[in-house]
């Protein structure tokens, strides 16, 4: 066997055992998935019931209800969206298409990549002190969202640069060569191209904006509420709140209760994905 066949070997056996290692940690993630669903699953599934989905939270186990924290969740993601993605999509249009390429964009762009890394408790400490005290919006479901938008508008923005990004110049260069102008240029091209995109950066970030409590715990959301959201002035609470209320209490029922929970929270959050993949293969048609 002469040196460039015993390299190639090598390099094959390296491919072949890099598969096996990738496979079997695919592998261990999914069975550690599948355990802990089954787990949540024969916990909560007896639970769920019409009485559980309709019933506002109470002090004993069987006639407590998740309403509130569903109806809390779902105003505050669609208020968090209408805020965050279109801010963080004309952000990043800015930063991409208008934005000078010096040191003062490399800086606001570490920053954005920085700020997409922070912890979300100092977002909610953020929130606390800019929303709720300064700006005296108490602990509404405007201070939540607000709060909730600044924690996903650096996903948002870097998704959608690198959307921009992967377009080709070409397009840009027939554009302008026929006299459009740069935002006819990115109304008409850049942004249908890289739409699809685009749209699964505010997918990640919108589930992220889903299950994070931190934040709203933070900021004074409620645990124990009895009523849904009138107006963006309400106190409020969100599902993964309502499950950290019964996990932290010893009876086995409120367990039962937060499983059944889960399972309410997966079953949202899979929804909404659903509807923006579905939007997302639409767009890429």
């Amino acid at each position: 066997m002469n040196p460039f066949e015993l390299h190639a070997l090598k390099q094959r056996i390296k491919d072949i055992a890099f598969r096996v290692i990738a496979i079997l940690g695919l592998l261990f993630a999914l069975c550690v998935l599948i355990l802990l669903l089954v787990n949540v699953a024969a916990d909560g599934l007896g639970r769920i019931n019409l009485q559980f989905l309709t019933s506002f939270p109470s002090r004993h186990a069987d006639k407590a209800g998740i309403v509130a924290g569903l109806a809390g969740s779902f105003f505050m993601v669609i208020i968090t969206a209408a805020i965050a993605v279109p801010v963080g999509i004309g952000a990043a249009i800015y930063l991409e298409e208008y934005g000078r390429k010096n040191w003062i964009g490399r800086f606001i762009e570490i920053n954005i990549a920085n700020l997409a890394g922070v912890p979300s408790i100092v977002y909610g400490l953020l929130g606390l002190g800019l929303f709720v005290r300064w700006m005296s919006l108490d602990r509404s479901i405007l201070a939540g969202s607000l709060t909730m938008s600044l924690l996903i508008m650096p996903v948002i923005i870097i998704s959608t640069r690198e959307a921009l990004r992967a377009v080709p110049n070409g397009i840009r260069e027939a554009s302008f060569a026929v006299g459009a102008t740069r935002w006819q240029t990115i109304w008409h091209h850049l942004l249908p191209i890289s739409f699809p995109s685009i749209l699964t950066g505010i997918i990640l970030a919108i589930s992220r904006a889903i299950g994070e409590t931190a934040p709203l715990i933070t900021i004074g959301a409620l645990t124990y509420v009895t009523f849904l959201p009138k107006n963006l002035d309400s106190a409020f609470t969100i599902l993964p709140i309502q499950i950290y209320n019964w996990v932290s209490r010893p009876q086995q029922e409120f367990h039962e209760n937060a499983a059944a929970g889960i399972i309410m929270l997966l079953v949202f959050t899979l929804l909404l994905n659903s509807i923006a993949i579905i939007l997302r293969n639409r767009f890429s048609r």
